[in-house]
Parts: C-alpha cells; structure tokens; sequence
C-alpha cells in the first residue's frame, strides 16, 4: 500500500490491488486531482475513511460513436420535456450528487472538502456541469472532468425524476466532441446506454 506526501506523484499505475486500490492519503489540491485524472487516477472514499486513490483493470468507458438510445428514450427525447443546459449551476449539481442516496453505500463519497475542491476545479475552467430542468426546477444533472485529448471523466449524477438524468448523459454524448467518456466503474444504468469494460492500458492510451 503506497502512503502519499505533500509531493504531488503517485506510484505507477500497475502496482495497484486487484480492485483497482493505488494509493492512500494525500490531499485535494487543484495540482494533485489534474495530476491525478491525466494518469488515469482518481480518488474514491466514504465520509469516514481516508482519501482513497484509484486506477481500475478493467476500466469502464463509453465511446460516443457506441452511445445506445432505446425507443422508450428516443420518445422521452422528442416529448421535450426536459431543457439540458451546461455549466449554469455546478455547486447545486455537485451538491445534489453528494445527497443522493446509492444502494450498497453507508454515506457519500462526495464530502463537503471533494465539493469545495470539485468547485475550485469548476471556476478554473476543468470541471464541467450538465444540468436537466423541467419546468424551470433542477431535476437532474451530472458532473465531471475535462482531461486532455478529448477524454471526459464523468463523476456522478442525479436524478429526481425519472428519466432525468439519461436525458442529460444522452444530449451531452450527443453534443460533445470527446473521443471517449471515462466512466470509471460498471454501472447496469451506464451499460445500458453503450458503456464496456477495456483494459487499464487500452485507456491510458487515450490519456
């Protein structure tokens, strides 16, 4: 197990556990999480526990050209129902990521120093914000960060209604212009939509 410093490195990326686990300590500094993401790292932990760093094999991403739209979906976009903007309302998106309840999870890994550090991020331009309204109320959004090379490292969602939060991920993979979304960890939702699994060396190519 590697115990990070004040100096911003992180061990080499193969030499983390079976689950992805790499490092342990460190801080949330602007310069450590951007060096982080451009080495494929990033950091993952509940309230209680220390500042956990990770870098899984496999990884879990999504390609936009593989995006998978279902017909009910494809209904519920030309209702349009729902208005998706970016960057208006990072704070309230990250903040509404932070109190979601998520099955398997005593607390959220979202505390209030990863909002304010997330938030810093935003304000200097690497940080991103898709926001879902309906009817003029926040009802679902995502959030993540701009890598180099056109790669999105998307870091959680929202939904307080139905549907909400697919129409933001669906318009924005739609919109964008990144090569790949870095969806870090299987989810049955991301699947659904077109995520897989490709090794921890395919994705560092793309970084």
């Amino acid at each position: 197990m590697h115990f990070l410093t004040q100096k911003i490195e992180f061990p080499d990326v193969s030499e983390a556990t079976f689950d992805g686990l790499l490092a342990v300590g460190g801080d949330l500094s602007s310069e450590r999480l951007l060096h982080a993401y451009s080495k494929g790292i990033f950091p993952w932990f509940e309230s209680k526990e220390p500042l956990l760093w990770w870098s899984p094999d496999p990884r879990f991403v999504l390609f936009p050209n593989d995006l998978k739209v279902s017909k009910s979906m494809r209904q519920v976009l030309k209702k349009e129902q729902f208005k998706v903007t970016e960057n208006k309302a990072f704070r309230e998106v990250i903040e509404n990521c932070a109190r979601t309840k998520r099955e398997g999870q005593q607390g959220t890994w979202i505390t209030d120093d990863m909002v304010e550090a997330y938030i810093k991020l935003h304000k200097l331009g690497y940080a991103k914000s898709i926001e879902v309204w309906e009817n003029g109320d926040l009802v679902g959004g995502l959030y993540g960060i701009d890598v180099k090379n056109n790669v999105f490292c998307g870091e959680s969602m929202f939904a307080k209604v139905s549907n909400a939060s697919k129409v933001g991920f669906i318009i924005f993979v739609q919109n964008s212009n990144y090569k790949l979304i870095d969806c870090q960890l299987h989810t049955k939702h991301l699947e659904s939509l077109g995520g897989k699994h490709i090794s921890r060396l395919e994705f560092l190519k793309h970084l």
